[in-house]
C-alpha cells in the first residue's frame, strides 16, 4: 500500500456515501479532487450499493454540493438489477422487497411485479425500511412453499453507515432473513464487489481497468471490487473500514493507495502546480 499516486489515472470511479460525502456534509477533499479531475478532463464516474435512491436523484444531490453530475455518469443497484432482469429473466414475474426508487423502475422498465406467490419468478431482497412479516411471509411462500421463486439481492452490504458512528440494518440482513426460513440461498447480487458493477463503472468509456483508480470507504466491497477486475484502488478513511483491517489482508488483497481524504490522490506535481498547500 503506498500513501498516494504519483500520477494521474485514465478514468477515476468514486463510491459515494462515505467517501465523497457522508449524510448530508460532503467530506473534506472531494470538492477540490473532483473539480480539478474534470478540470484536467478526466472521467469520473459514481457508483452506489443503495438502492434506495436512484441515478436522477444521486445527480441532484451531487449538484446541491457544487458538484453537477449528468445521470449518465452514476450507476448504483437500482440499475444493475433492472439491467441484469432484463437482461437474464425476461418476461420473469417479480416481488420486490424494496423501497419506491426501484419498484419506480422495475415499472418503468416493463417488469411485472406481484405480490401472489402462486405467481413470482424473482424475489427482489433490497435495503427496505419498510420490511416486515408480510413481506417475509411472500417470500417464504413463493420460494418455499410453491417452490417456483428463486433469491436475488440488490447489494451485500450488511449496514448502512451512518454520521457519528450509528447505522441501520441494510439488505443483507433482509436476505439472510429470507436465506434463513427457505433454506435457500440467493442466485445473483447487483452490487460491489460483483463485476456487474465494474461493467456499469466503464461503461461507455474506452479505458482498460488497469488505468483505472476505484476510490472507496470500505474494503469488502469497493476494494474487492476493484482487486478483482484489476483496477488500483483507494481506501479512504473517511467511512466504514480502517487502516489497520487493510493492513490485515493480504498482501494481494490490499488497496493500492490509503488516504485520510480523497484529494490526497493528486499527486504532487498536481499540488505545485495549482500552488496548493499539501492536505
Amino acid at each position: 500500500m503506498s500513501r498516494r499516486p504519483t500520477r494521474l489515472y485514465d478514468a477515476y470511479v468514486f463510491d459515494m456515501d462515505g467517501t465523497v460525502y457522508l449524510g448530508d456534509h460532503l467530506l473534506p477533499g472531494a470538492h477540490r479532487l473532483i473539480t480539478e479531475l474534470r478540470r484536467r478532463e478526466v472521467p469520473v464516474r459514481f457508483l452506489s450499493n443503495n438502492p434506495t435512491r436512484d441515478p436522477d436523484m444521486y445527480a441532484a444531490k451531487l449538484s446541491a454540493f457544487g458538484l453537477p453530475t449528468p445521470v449518465e455518469d452514476i450507476a448504483n443497484t437500482v440499475v444493475t438489477t433492472v439491467r441484469w432482469l432484463l437482461r437474464h429473466r425476461p418476461g420473469a414475474v417479480v416481488f420486490p422487497i424494496a423501497e419506491e426508487p426501484l419498484c419506480r423502475a422495475l415499472a418503468a422498465a416493463g417488469i411485472e411485479t406481484s405480490d401472489d406467490p402462486s405467481r413470482i419468478d424473482v424475489v427482489i431482497s433490497s435495503y427496505d425500511r419498510t420490511f416486515d412479516y408480510r413481506k417475509l411471509q411472500i417470500a417464504f411462500d413463493a420460494i418455499w412453499y410453491y417452490r417456483r421463486a428463486e433469491l436475488v439481492e440488490t447489494n451485500p452490504d450488511r449496514y448502512c453507515p451512518f454520521p457519528g458512528g450509528r447505522g441501520e440494518p441494510d439488505c443483507a440482513a433482509i436476505t439472510a432473513a429470507i436465506e434463513a426460513c427457505t433454506g435457500t440461498r440467493k442466485v445473483a447480487s447487483f452490487g460491489k464487489p460483483d463485476p456487474v458493477m465494474v461493467e456499469e463503472a466503464l461503461r461507455g468509456l474506452d479505458v482498460a481497468p488497469a488505468d483505472c483508480l476505484m476510490i472507496g470507504d470500505r474494503l469488502m466491497t469497493d476494494v474487492a471490487m476493484a482487486v478483482d477486475a484489476g483496477m488500483a484502488s483507494c481506501l479512504v478513511l473517511t467511512g466504514d473500514s480502517t487502516h489497520e483491517e487493510a493492513s490485515a489482508l493480504p498482501a494481494d488483497r490490499q488497496p493500492t493507495y490509503v488516504v485520510a481524504r480523497v484529494d490526497e490522490l493528486l499527486p504532487e506535481s498536481v499540488w505545485n502546480d495549482r500552488g496548493w498547500t499539501a492536505a
